[in-house]
């Protein structure tokens, strides 16, 4: 797992977020003093009872509760995976303090994709929030038998993707609602197509110099719900106002789409918000971007599948053992903790299966048949997907 995000804050980002050649510069939103306000109170309350890694993560922790208020305006329902490498993190401390802060929560431990939508119902739904989320998708093995979950989860992330299921003893087709916000904390990343649609706020473990306040119920809970109160009560004032609003967005793409629900409760409330949610969503995506930039562990066993093929003279085939024992045996790749086995061949294969790769009997040096690929079928895969490997310039000597 890398570090977590650096726990300094990004420079702001000037208003206006983007700018439009031969257009007036629009001035900043107005304040909203309630807004302002409820807003700071919540990042305030979040901030003592759990050590954020960043000013940034916290600020979109905060929007992302306060958006939750507001599902039924959002045309996206963004996640908040709440990841980290350990336990002891603050994951679920963190999710304690939200259950009081977000709009009807619904927390559950590993429970079943039917059970979850089913419990989503029509209209405004409620808030989920997924603890131990690592015993969904912790492992190939066990995330191949929860595809239903990330189909879900997936799914929900946009209006208007229903799941269908034949029910009752006249075998009717109900159509589910799936769109929900939620909040997914574990041990580990999630699976790419989910961390692509959520603000992903990596925690790490709290030092002995970051101090934080007790959390009990009973006494904090409460003083959370009553700020909970306070964000229903303002957004559902300016609900009108969300409806007819199209932020400025830093970013592009599905990180606009994931994003703009925060960006839009920062500009309703107006003040600072609007510069700290940007600052916040320009930092976090890239970082996150930087982290990715090789597109995920489908993108990264192509780049090192290339570099195996290199290591072995760019053979035209190598077996697949040998190339299992190249891939686990890089200390810096993810692959040796990919299951308690490392890579196998059935997870090789999980990973290649949407390139059209497959292993097949070839017959190797010395007349020997095993399992194995061959060089050509990731040819055009490495074209598409992969950048060319950085070639090394030797120094030209002097009057050479």
């Amino acid at each position: 797992m890398d570090e977590a995000t650096p726990n300094t804050p990004s420079l702001p980002v000037e208003w206006p977020p983007t700018a439009i050649p031969g257009q007036p510069t629009a001035p900043p939103p107005a304040a909203d003093p309630e807004g302002v306000e409820v807003l700071d109170l919540l990042r305030d309350a979040i901030r003592r009872y759990v050590v954020m890694p960043s000013d940034e993560a916290l600020t979109a922790t905060t929007l992302w509760a306060a958006a939750t208020h507001l599902q039924t305006v959002w045309q996206h329902a963004p996640r908040l995976a709440v990841v980290g490498p350990a336990k002891r993190c603050g994951k679920s401390r963190l999710l304690e303090v939200l259950i009081e802060a977000v709009h009807e929560p619904l927390i559950t431990v590993n429970a079943s994709a039917a059970a979850i939508f089913r419990s989503i119902g029509e209209g405004n739904p409620p808030t989920l929030l997924v603890d131990e989320v690592d015993t969904i998708f912790g492992s190939a093995k066990v995330a191949e038998k929860n595809e239903e979950m990330r189909g879900l989860l997936n799914a929900g992330h946009q209006r208007n993707r229903p799941t269908l299921r034949v029910t009752g003893p006249n075998h009717e087709v109900v159509k589910f609602d799936t769109f929900a916000m939620a909040a997914l904390a574990g041990i580990g990343d999630l699976p790419d197509t989910i961390m692509d649609r959520s603000v992903v706020i990596r925690m790490r473990r709290r030092a002995e110099t970051e101090k934080v306040s007790a959390w009990r119920y009973g006494r904090d809970d409460l003083t959370v719900r009553e700020l909970r109160t306070r964000l229903a009560a303002w957004l559902a004032s300016v609900r009108e106002k969300a409806l007819a609003l199209e932020p400025k967005m830093p970013v592009e793409d599905r990180a606009a789409d994931t994003w703009a629900p925060l960006i839009s409760v920062a500009d309703l409330a107006g003040g600072h918000w609007p510069v700290l949610a940007r600052t916040a969503c320009t930092a976090m995506t890239d970082y996150e971007a930087g982290r990715d930039e090789d597109g995920g562990l489908k993108i990264r066993i192509l780049a090192d599948i290339r570099r195996a093929f290199a290591s072995e003279g760019d053979q035209p085939a190598i077996r697949t053992g040998r190339l299992l024992e190249i891939l686990n045996a890089d200390p810096e790749a993810p692959w040796a903790e990919h299951s308690p086995n490392g890579l196998t061949p059935r997870g090789l294969q999980i990973l290649l299966q949407d390139y059209g790769i497959k292993s097949a009997n070839r017959r190797f040096p010395g007349g020997h048949q095993a399992k194995g690929f061959t060089r050509a079928q990731f040819t055009d895969a490495w074209t598409r997907y992969c950048p060319p490997e950085a070639t090394a310039t030797l120094p030209v000597e002097p009057g050479a």
